[in-house]
């Protein structure tokens, strides 16, 4: 999109009017600075979705940008400015401290007034959303790096919930400066002196169902799939589908996964037991009762993780959901019949209940086109609670995608043969490295679920030496990185290892699960072109540790060893064939 129609799509926005739900525009302002990468992303296609894609596929869907306004960045300057933050906000500090000098300041007196005619008009839940001068721009990882907070605002009186999304504001304010933003912040070009905080006032896209409210679909789709399965070219794209909030795809990991091009396929799996462990059990949402403790420095403060069979209860999986019938070992679909539930959305996916994957695929051509580039979208989706249709789909993001166009080829005879670290018929990645001498991996001797935090732990404090003296390295370890189960793999997030070049996810029999594409902690590994191999126990390529183990130790903890090689890594990933090989000398 070229820079004269993205400065018309962001002339067309109009100020904030003190109307939220009954305004004219459903897209406003507060204040005169920047929207930030995340809102700028829905300006560029507010106009066109209107055009091209929300009377598309009516009456069975509804497409819409959820109602919103943004704090601009002029507002964030104000704040930091008029109550002297910086000093607090660029020292060493932890979160917590930071978070309580931004909580105790005053919001700027002309936004005041703004937010409190919003919130008297307005008894549904809202999303706080950050969208600072980074986030979603090309080359830099900084999806999930600052906060969102979603508040339910039912609260009968104006001034608690008045006093409820100041302190959502604030704590995304903080979130600029907290430890994980740092840490992103080490390894880019930018400091966090850079960086300037637009904030998203958003409805959340949802349906009440007695203390939950959440949508019956949240989703991540991607116009280019790096781990294509069967007949699926990465060109076709790839969709991760989920029951309740999108948290659970974008920090959990979890979710229903397919090709655009094949929505009736189901992912790989050995066994439906091996199935029903993989997909998902449970599912975010807002809790509409009382929070189980007051802390507005905590992002999930009014969010709760709740199981399938709440969902049933509230009568959300109908037309989602599939069942295992233990006594002839088969799926049946819908959940007429007892036994475990499977999210598979068989329903919308195999019989069509509403267009939703031609949605989806239109929708992403569409923002290719607009961002001239290839890209990634997050939506929700509320069904009718009768008979499934109409929908209405909420666009809640969008962002562009990092994909090489290198030319790389690797056969399947470079998988095997003398000098091979590691090899991968599951690399993520397109291109040569050949400038890696630093190993860090985690010990296999020593490694078990139960250490996974600790292992996290460590390897932030080897990280952050490296990152400082912009040393790359390759990072080696066991399930799957960046989980936020500590007994799915290792916990970190993206800033905790943000110096690494390369990374081998080696799964066990207890640890095997397949790698989210929909996660922000994989769109950040894309974003800075970090190749990544999956090694499967149970293929025939093995990682070798026995010449790992022969090479020069320079630091090592429990669980953690750093290693220097004498001569660099020749590293090379196919990005069409996803085959990938580590050579080493």
């Amino acid at each position: 999109m070229s820079d004269k129609n993205k400065s018309s799509c962001l002339e067309n926005l109009t100020p904030f009017d003190r109307h939220f739900f009954t305004g004219k525009e459903k897209f406003t302002l507060m204040g005169k600075g920047s929207l930030g990468g995340k809102a700028q992303g829905l300006a560029y296609m507010k106009d066109r979705l209107e055009r091209q894609i929300k009377s598309l596929f009516l009456p069975d869907i509804e497409v819409v940008i959820p109602t919103m306004t943004v704090i601009t960045t002029d507002l964030y300057d104000l704040f930091m400015k008029g109550n002297n933050l910086y000093e607090v906000a660029f020292a060493d500090a932890r979160d917590d401290v930071i978070a309580q000098a931004f909580q105790k300041a005053e919001l700027p007196p002309q936004l005041v007034g703004d937010l409190r005619a919003l919130i008297s008009q307005v008894h549904t839940p809202l999303a706080v959303r950050s969208s600072s001068m980074l986030e979603d721009a090309m080359f830099e990882p900084f999806a999930s790096v600052y906060a969102t907070k979603m508040i339910p605002n039912n609260q009968l009186d104006t001034d608690t919930r008045f006093r409820k999304l100041v302190e959502a504001i604030k704590y995304v304010y903080a979130s600029t400066f907290f430890k994980d933003a740092k840490n992103y912040m080490q390894a880019t070009k930018h400091t966090a002196a850079h960086e300037k905080m637009a904030v998203i006032i958003q409805e959340v896209v949802g349906t009440r169902h007695g203390q939950r409210f959440y949508p019956h679909v949240s989703g991540v789709a991607r116009s280019f799939n790096f781990y294509p399965l069967g007949h699926a070219k990465p060109s076709d794209g790839v969709v991760d589908l989920a029951l309740g909030l999108g948290k659970i795809i974008v920090d959990d990991g979890i979710g229903w996964s397919y090709s655009p091009a094949y929505p009736q396929a189901n992912p790989p799996y050995i066994s439906i037991r091996d199935l029903l462990e993989q997909s998902q059990t449970e599912f975010w949402a807002i809790h509409m009762g009382h929070p189980s403790e007051y802390n507005p420095i905590k992002e999930t403060e009014y969010m709760s993780k709740f199981n399938l069979e709440d969902a049933e209860r509230d009568g959300t999986l109908r037309f989602i959901a599939s069942t295992y019938r233990p006594h002839d070992d088969k799926i049946v679909f819908g959940i007429s019949e007892k036994g475990p539930r499977l999210v598979d959305f068989a329903p919308i996916l195999k019989f069509e209940l509403i267009p939703l994957n031609k949605a989806l695929q239109s929708l992403l051509k569409l923002c290719e086109d607009t961002l001239e580039r290839m890209v990634e979208v997050e939506f929700a989706l509320t069904l009718d609670e009768k008979r499934g249709s109409p929908a209405r789909f909420g666009f809640l993001q969008v962002r562009p995608m990092v994909v090489s166009e290198a030319q790389v080829d690797v056969s399947l005879t470079e998988l095997t043969g003398e000098k091979i670290l590691v090899a991968s018929e599951s690399a993520m990645g397109n291109g040569l490295l050949d400038n890696i001498q630093d190993v860090v991996y985690a010990k296999p001797e020593k490694f078990g679920p139960n250490q996974t935090q600790t292992i996290a732990a460590q390897l932030e404090d080897i990280n952050c030496t490296l990152a400082a003296s912009h040393t790359p390295y390759l990072l080696i370890g066991f399930g799957r990185w960046g989980s936020s189960d500590p007994q799915g793999g290792i916990p970190v997030n993206f800033g905790q290892i943000c110096g690494a070049k390369a990374i081998v996810e080696s799964t066990l029999p207890e640890m095997n699960f397949m790698l989210s594409q929909g996660s922000h902690f994989f769109h950040n590994i894309t974003s800075f072109r970090v190749f990544y191999f999956s090694v499967p126990h149970w293929e025939k390529y093995k990682i070798d540790w026995n010449w790992l183990g022969k090479q020069k130790v320079v630091r090592e903890t429990e669980f953690i060893r750093h290693v220097v090689l004498p001569s660099p890594l020749i590293m090379k990933v196919d990005g069409t064939t996803s085959r990938g090989v580590i050579y080493h000398d």
